[in-house]
């Protein structure tokens, strides 16, 4: 089970790997950076510095920069978030359907793209479309999920595991804010808080069923 302490204070960012945190800032100013430049290739002469002197050398290098800046956005917030394994394989697969989108795009532009016997500008839209929807809908989910654990408003879900089996308690928010003042105030080891959630999910604790079995 997470510790209580974990889910109720800012220690939930604390374990958390500065590596991490830090390559998925970096992801985020880099793909920002590069939906940033992919405007001004078409806009101002800085395709013509990059070798992209024809408009559409211009339009193809915008788009693969603006292709690839999204889903490193969306890689790089739920890097930087304290995300579920679930919401990590999303926001990938997302990326991924984004990256074989940036691919039909190096393939069809300009000649397959819209004109021609085999266009693919419907599959690359589709490609790229599904893939970051899905990743934005992961983002958004890590990013939900993390302001209702840090500013949780009416109810709050709190799942216990004891001995491999789980419950789920539902407690009001002014509950949420008594267990975790008694949580702060004990260091995150707080006996009776457990006790008592125990107790409303229907789990017996260890030290119980030693009272209960009585002395060998």
């Amino acid at each position: 089970m997470e510790q209580l302490g974990d889910a109720y204070g800012g220690r939930r960012w604390e374990g958390r790997d500065p590596r991490r945190v830090f390559a998925g800032a970096t992801l985020c100013v880099v793909g920002a950076l590069a939906v940033v430049f992919g405007l001004l290739v078409v806009t101002t002469p800085v395709g013509g510095w990059l070798g992209a002197s024809d408009l559409r050398a211009a339009e193809k290098l915008a788009g693969t920069l603006g292709g690839l800046g999204i889903p490193a956005m969306f890689l790089g917030v739920v890097a930087v978030l304290p995300s579920s394994r679930r919401e990590n394989v999303g926001v990938l697969v997302g990326a991924g359907l984004c990256l074989v989108g940036v691919a039909l795009f190096q393939v069809a532009y300009p000649e397959r793209w819209t004109t021609g016997a085999e266009t693919l500008a419907f599959e690359t839209a589709m490609a790229y479309f599904l893939g970051a929807a899905l990743a934005f809908w992961f983002v958004f989910t890590a990013m939900a999920s993390f302001r209702t654990r840090n500013n949780p408003q009416g109810m709050v879900r709190l799942e216990l595991t004891r001995r491999g089996e789980s419950k789920t308690v539902t407690v009001s928010r002014e509950e949420y804010q008594r267990y975790a003042a008694a949580i702060r105030s004990d260091g995150g080891e707080s006996e009776q808080v457990i006790r008592e959630l125990e107790s409303r999910a229907g789990l017996r604790s260890e030290r119980d069923s030693d009272d209960a079995d009585g002395p060998s």
